[in-house]
């Protein structure tokens, strides 16, 4: 496979992003043509290097493991600029599915994600309220995030659901696939 470089604007081709954490590797691949403006975004963050360093902060089993935002001391990490909700319901979170972590507000996601442990047909889009984009799969090494989600967890720090040993982001590096 073909390293995906920086000034790539091939946006119509699938790109899958290797995650090495310190319990082992998982591939995303990732949905620039139904998420385009979420899945530049979180490349922006990859190529960067933005996420080296980061842990899984949030790890709820049933639900899903969120990560991308903080140091292994949990201090927030600074991002850029929130960008546009894509939730839609073509892309539902289901099982193994990425999406982005929000506040409240539908346009505030900047660089946390979560990968969903089960479908979460609640935080799709819908009469009750603007979703959680997904702009991803999980396409190898769900057995590491499934791993992820049976980490023992407690409250540090005022956060609840923290992984009691640190979960961390080692790299993230691009691959380049073929469109679908």
């Amino acid at each position: 496979m073909d390293t995906v470089n920086a000034d790539d604007s091939a946006i119509q081709d699938l790109v899958n992003v290797d995650v090495i954490t310190s319990e082992g590797q998982f591939t995303l691949q990732l949905r620039p043509d139904v998420a385009p403006d979420t899945v530049a975004n979180f490349l922006e963050y990859v190529r960067s290097g933005f996420y080296q360093g980061t842990v899984f902060h949030r790890v709820i089993p049933g639900f899903m493991v969120q990560g991308g935002g903080f140091s292994s001391e949990l201090q927030s990490q600074e991002t850029r600029a929130p960008i546009r909700n894509e939730a839609t319901p073509s892309l539902p979170n289901l099982r193994g599915t990425v999406a982005m972590a929000r506040t409240n507000a539908p346009d505030s996601a900047t660089a946390q994600f979560f990968v969903n442990l089960t479908d979460n047909d609640f935080l799709n889009p819908n009469s009750r309220g603007a979703g959680y984009a997904v702009f991803g799969k999980v396409v190898s090494g769900m057995d590491v995030i499934d791993a992820i989600a049976n980490t023992e967890t407690g409250s540090r720090k005022g956060m609840s659901d923290v992984p009691l040993q640190a979960i961390t982001i080692e790299s993230m590096s691009l691959v380049k696939t073929m469109a679908p």
